[in-house]
Parts: structure tokens; C-alpha cells; sequence
């Protein structure tokens, strides 16, 4: 008789019920599992599975359904939990404790690894030490115990190997602790996709508020720091099915390289694409008089269904792979997107194709047109040329995003690269990222100021104009302060670093922009709206044509599926969605 155990985990990536029900198909999937109950509010899972489970197959196929899981410590292990209270000054501590007893024997048969057989029991042991008055830390020590995440904290610190000892030492919670984190994002394709992103955000826990810019391709997030954390958040975007990273404004190049990157992939997607699809533009014409005279019609004929076949595969599945994943991630958020409307209405296009072409192969038994003539009512062109002119627009519509952070860009190039600065006693050059606050840097005339601080030698002007606006250069002296980025005119001079890095005005100048950015203006809040609601009411009027047309006015199957895919490719949000926040940069 089989005995069954239970496995704790801890599951990153929920944010709905939703979740929790896809998590339990995919475990319901491994062998040796019995139930599963999955909690999407605090982030835990529990399985119940034969003692010959692969734990291994569990993570595995949580991972395969979007999502990221560790293991617990085991609900029979011993847990002993001991609260002590110290002197008010001392620290908050927390130690850690963990024994495991071996009761059996090991064996080894010949040719193997030894192999231990027999039981093994473990226990756990926290102690913590609370500074006395700090009702704040004693709650808190309550309000884990009672929580899987106890456990959670044992196998992060102890892991699941050797015993040892490990005490820690850690800052008290925060009170009121608001932070804010700029993200940088990617695989976004419309407003919807914005829509989805900023959804995904606001559900998590202790997220106060969100904005998702759909041009500049980041995410402006509040968030209470004693609740959640960035690692939480990066990892709802990806539940989503986008890429999230923290934007790192240190290198002014890094936008400048993503961005160059998702243009030339776009612009290679495309000449693929119209490569391919330029052969079944050829085959179109044979069906106009007006064109007779190309050549190769009579020969080229019976192979069109065929040769048309082959070539939109590649397109259809390969260059429109990010449509189908885009469909994929919005319906697991229970929405729908751009993507849906060009997934749906090109594979109604090329499954209605492949549909007629398999018929006629199985009803004539031939692969090729007879009697010199092409296989009729194949539409294959019409989904690979859709999917070759939305890419087409997606590399425009890159190029366009890109285009509106040339401000920020212009800006940084105000930055030297390099400072001037003395230290043991010796003028090096160095990278500005290497200045420190108090270094003494020198400025020579004509030179540009790298950093802000205090002048404490020499006499100059300095062109402030890229700060006040001002044309006449303002006389510095001992004690005035510079400004980094502004230009030294006449005179040389040295003065102390005062700030370096993100604390500079201009890094603060270019940080505003940044979040002036990644905010939104009533307007697109409201065309964000709108865009919410386009997709799944054009679904439906495109449903509905087809009913139309097929049902009440009898017009062919052929026709109808042709309007249905009219509606659905042309109706398409993006110019909404770019347009309104392009205009407002």
C-alpha cells in the first residue's frame, strides 16, 4: 500500500484565481500527484503525491504553466519557535537552528553510489530576539510564525543539506516605507498590452499605483516596500507574458542599444516575411487578364497551392510567433489585445486554406492542380501578406517610439565622459562614473563642468545656458557653485565634487522627463480606455458580419470568412494607442 505526503511550496507569478486553477492542471499532469491546493493571496501551494513523486516534475511543470515555485520545509517537520526580549538598544536578531537524525543504514550494490535506507526526522529551531517596546517587531514575529513563510526563511538560510547554525542580522520593518521603481519593458504591441501590464501590477500586493507608457516602453510603480518588493513585480509583468528589467538611467546608451535591437529585428522580420510572400503576389496576378502576358503562368499554375503552402508556414508560424504568445498571455488575464485580432483573423485565413487544399488532395488524389489549372479558393497569400504589413508597421511604429526620447538622449550627451581630478598629489583623467563626492576636479577653459560642486580655487565664467537659458556666461568665484554639463569660458579653475551620479541637476533634470514620461495625461488615461474595450467589441462586430453575411443574406462560405477577417485585421488599436502618447511627449 502506497502512503502519500504533503509538499509546500512557495509559488511567484499569481495574481488570480485564474492562476491558482491553471497551476492545478498542470500538477494534476505529474504522476504520483493526488490534489493540489494552490492560494494565489499569500503566495503558497500544497501537494499531496506518492512518496515516489519526482519533486522535480512538480516545479517543472508549475514552471512550464508561467510560473516560478521552491520548496518549503515539510508540514511534518519539527518546528520549536522561542521569543526572547532584550534591552531596548540592542539589535532585532533572528537565529536559526536546524538538526536532522538519521535512523537506518546505507547499502551499496555493486557498481553503485552508496544508498542510505531508513528515516530521516528534522527540526527546526528559531529563535528570536525582540529589543524591548517594539510592539512593531513582536506582531510582526507572530504574524510570520503563523505563516508558511517561517519555513520559507529556514530553507533559504539552512537549505536542505548539512545542519548548521546561521544568525542573522536584520533591519526592523519599515513604517510607511513607499518606494518607487521606473521599469523598462519589452513586448509590448498596443495599448491593450499597456492595459494588461498596468492590470497585472495593480493586482499585486501592496502596489499603490501603477502607470505603463506604451511609447516610451516603461512603468512608473509605487509600492509599499514591507509588502512586496521589485522581484515581485518583474515577476507579475512576466506572468502577463512581457520582459520587465529595472531601468537603469546610469548608462544613456542602454535605450539607445534596446531599441536599435528591436528595430533591426522588426526590419528582419519584414524582408523575410516579404520575400516570401513576393512569389504568391506573382501567383496573384495569373487570375487578371490584364497580366496574361507573364511568364511562366501555364507552368506555374498547378503548383501555386503548394508552393504556397510551403512559403507562408514559415511566416505564418515563425515571423507571427509573437502574435499567437501575445493571444496566449491575454486570455490567461481573461482580455484581449491587438495580437488577438491579427492571431485570429490570419489563422481563419490559412486553416480555411489548408482546410480546401487537404479536401482537394484527398478528393482528387493529387498535391498539385490538374488539368493545368491552380486548386481553387486558397487564400494563403492573404494571411502571410497581413502578417508581413503589420510587422512592416510595427518596425515603423518602433522607429516612431523611438524618435520621442531624443530629448532625454540629447541631454545626456551634455555629460562629459571624463573628469579631470587631482588625486595623491596627481591630475589624472578618469571616467565620470568614477568621481566621488569630495574629489577636486579641474576645469580648463573651453572645457565642459562633469559634475556639480564648489568652487575652491581659481576665477572663471561658465556658460549656463543648458540649465537657465540664460546667453551671458555668469563670473564663478571661491565658493560659487557649478553646475555639471554647463561650459567654463575663460578662466580655469578647481573646485569639490558636491554630487555625483543620479544626484546631479542634470541627472535630475533627466530623471523628471523620465517620469513626466511615464505618467499619464487625463486624455490617455481616457484613450486607454477606449483601447480596452476596441478589441473585444470588434470580435464581436466581426462575428456578426459573418452571421450576416452567411446566414441572412446567403453569401458563400468563402465571402463571409473574408469579411470576418476584413473587420478584425483592419480594425486595429494601435494608432490609438501610439498616437495619443507621442503627442503628448
Amino acid at each position: 500500500m502506497s502512503t502519500t505526503r504533503k509538499i509546500n511550496l512557495n509559488i511567484s507569478g499569481m495574481n488570480c484565481a485564474s492562476c491558482e486553477k491553471l497551476i492545478g492542471l498542470a500538477l494534476n499532469k505529474v504522476k504520483g500527484v493526488v490534489s493540489s491546493k494552490i492560494n494565489h493571496k499569500n503566495g503558497t501551494g500544497q501537494v499531496e503525491a506518492d512518496d515516489s513523486v519526482d519533486k522535480n516534475a512538480v516545479l517543472q511543470a508549475i514552471k512550464n504553466a508561467g510560473y516560478e515555485a521552491i520548496f518549503l520545509a515539510d508540514a511534518n517537520t519539527d518546528l520549536i519557535l522561542e521569543k526572547k526580549t532584550v534591552k531596548s538598544t540592542e539589535p532585532f536578531k533572528i537565529r536559526f537552528e536546524a538538526t536532522e537524525e538519521a535512523d537506518g543504514e546505507f547499502s551499496q550494490k555493486e557498481g553503485e553510489k552508496y544508498a542510505f535506507n531508513g528515516k530521516l526526522t528534522r527540526r527546526n529551531k528559531g529563535e528570536f530576539e525582540i529589543p524591548q517596546g517594539r510592539e512593531d517587531i513582536n506582531q510582526m514575529v507572530d504574524d510570520f510564525s503563523k505563516s508558511t513563510k517561517l519555513n520559507k526563511l529556514f530553507s533559504f538560510f539552512l537549505g536542505s543539506g548539512e545542519s548548521k547554525i546561521s544568525e542573522t542580522r536584520v533591519s526592523a520593518p519599515a513604517r510607511n516605507g513607499i518606494a518607487q521603481v521606473n521599469l523598462s519593458l519589452e513586448g509590448m504591441h498596443c495599448a491593450s498590452c499597456a492595459k494588461i501590464i498596468e492590470h497585472s501590477l495593480k493586482n499585486v500586493s501592496g502596489v499603490k499605483d501603477a502607470n505603463v507608457n506604451f511609447a516610451a516602453e516603461k512603468a512608473r510603480v509605487l509600492y509599499d516596500e514591507s509588502t512586496t518588493s521589485v522581484e515581485k513585480l518583474i515577476s507579475a509583468v512576466k506572468t502577463a507574458g512581457y520582459k520587465a528589467e529595472i531601468f537603469d538611467n546610469s548608462d544613456p546608451d542602454a535605450d539607445k542599444n534596446k531599441r536599435e535591437e528591436q528595430i533591426k529585428g522588426y526590419r528582419r522580420k519584414f524582408l523575410w516575411g516579404l520575400v516570401l510572400s513576393l512569389p504568391m503576389l506573382y501567383f496573384m496576378f495569373f487570375d487578371f487578364k490584364l497580366f496574361d502576358f507573364l511568364p511562366g503562368k501555364e507552368l506555374l499554375l498547378p503548383y501555386v497551392g503548394i508552393v504556397s503552402l510551403i512559403l507562408t508556414l514559415p511566416v505564418q508560424f515563425i515571423i507571427g510567433a509573437g502574435f499567437y504568445k501575445g493571444m496566449w498571455s491575454s486570455l490567461k488575464m481573461k482580455t484581449f489585445n491587438m495580437d488577438s485580432l491579427i492571431a485570429i483573423g490570419t489563422s481563419t485565413a490559412f486553416i480555411y486554406s489548408l482546410v480546401q487544399y487537404v479536401n482537394y488532395a484527398w478528393t482528387y488524389g493529387s498535391l498539385l492542380g490538374l488539368g493545368g489549372e491552380k486548386i481553387p479558393e486558397l487564400y494563403f497569400e492573404t494571411a502571410a501578406f497581413l502578417i508581413t504589413f503589420v510587422v512592416l508597421g510595427k518596425w515603423l511604429e518602433t522607429k516612431a517610439k523611438g524618435r520621442t526620447s531624443e530629448a532625454i538622449k540629447k541631454l545626456m550627451g551634455l555629460q562629459p565622459k571624463t573628469a579631470r581630478v587631482v588625486r595623491s598629489g596627481k591630475t589624472i583623467d578618469i571616467p565620470i562614473e568614477q568621481v566621488v563626492i569630495g574629489d577636486i576636479v579641474v576645469v580648463r577653459p573651453g572645457e565642459k563642468v562633469p559634475v556639480d560642486g564648489e568652487i575652491n580655487k581659481g576665477h572663471s565664467s561658465v556658460d549656463e545656458s543648458m540649465l537657465t537659458g540664460e546667453s551671458i556666461p555668469v563670473e564663478k568665484d571661491i565658493g560659487a557653485s557649478v553646475i555639471g554639463a554647463s561650459v567654463n569660458k575663460n578662466g580655469s579653475f578647481e573646485f569639490r565634487a558636491t554630487k555625483v551620479g543620479n544626484e546631479t541637476a542634470l541627472a535630475q533634470i533627466i530623471r523628471l522627463i523620465e517620469e513626466a514620461q511615464g505618467s499619464k495625461a487625463p486624455i490617455q488615461a481616457f484613450a486607454d480606455r477606449i483601447s480596452a474595450w476596441f478589441v473585444p467589441i470588434v470580435i464581436i462586430l466581426a462575428a456578426l458580419t459573418f452571421v450576416v453575411w452567411f446566414f441572412v443574406l446567403q453569401a458563400s462560405l468563402t465571402f463571409s470568412l473574408m469579411a470576418f477577417v476584413s473587420v478584425v485585421v483592419i480594425a486595429c488599436p494601435c494608432a490609438l494607442g501610439l498616437a495619443t502618447p507621442t503627442a503628448i511627449m
